[in-house]
């Protein structure tokens, strides 16, 4: 795969990663109920986000509710909304900046080292963007892990477990890491050392034909 397909690649798998992460950061359904156990499994579902809780009926009937206080959420709720947010940021930063370097764009600077070293710094801010993803899921997902496991009279079937958000954020720090991996493979000394190269084979060639 060459340098511009290598970089178009990875810009559209960084792309698709942070429209995911911004999905995922939306969506209500990062834990829900659990159905799991003997008891009748009930006719409303649970569903709770970093922003919003839902209950879903069984007519189809939803109905959610934004989070009433930001200081009264739990510590992990406030933590993964940090990171979400510093990860699309990171994200959308990434995207301009990635836009710049790309080889395949006439954007900005037109010598191709500092096109690269541009194109480098758009991966690393989409790699730390995933990362941030990352970190926001997994904290938020061993919570509903300890609080599913742990010692409680509430029923199991009362408790909760993995949403959907959780695994399209998975999914989203994956393609970020990807795409950004794929844009850090600019490597701009390559380039200048061929360049040089180049430069000092044209006179030695031409006096060949001479």
């Amino acid at each position: 795969m060459g340098g511009g397909a290598r970089e178009l690649a990875g810009y559209l798998a960084a792309l698709a990663g942070w429209v995911a992460a911004l999905a995922a950061a939306v969506l209500p359904q990062w834990r829900q109920s659990s159905y799991a156990g003997d008891a009748i499994i009930t006719a409303v579902g649970l569903h709770e986000g970093l922003w919003m809780s839902c209950a879903a009926q069984s007519t189809g009937q939803v109905q959610c509710r934004l989070h009433d206080s930001l200081l009264s959420l739990e510590v992990h709720i406030q933590t993964s909304r940090a990171l979400m947010v510093i990860s699309l940021l990171l994200g959308f930063f990434g995207i301009i900046v990635s836009v710049v370097g790309m080889k395949c764009t006439k954007v900005g600077e037109e010598d191709p080292v500092t096109k690269s070293r541009i194109a480098v710094a758009g991966g690393v801010l989409f790699v730390l963007s995933g990362l941030c993803t990352l970190a926001a899921v997994s904290l938020y997902a061993t919570q509903v892990t300890y609080e599913f496991f742990r010692e409680s009279t509430i029923p199991i079937n009362a408790r909760y477990e993995f949403g959907s958000a959780l695994f399209v954020g998975w999914g989203a720090a994956s393609l970020s890491m990807l795409g950004g991996s794929l844009l850090c493979c600019s490597c701009p000394a390559k380039e200048r050392r061929g360049q040089q190269y180049h430069r000092q084979s044209q006179p030695s060639t031409g006096r060949e034909y001479v």
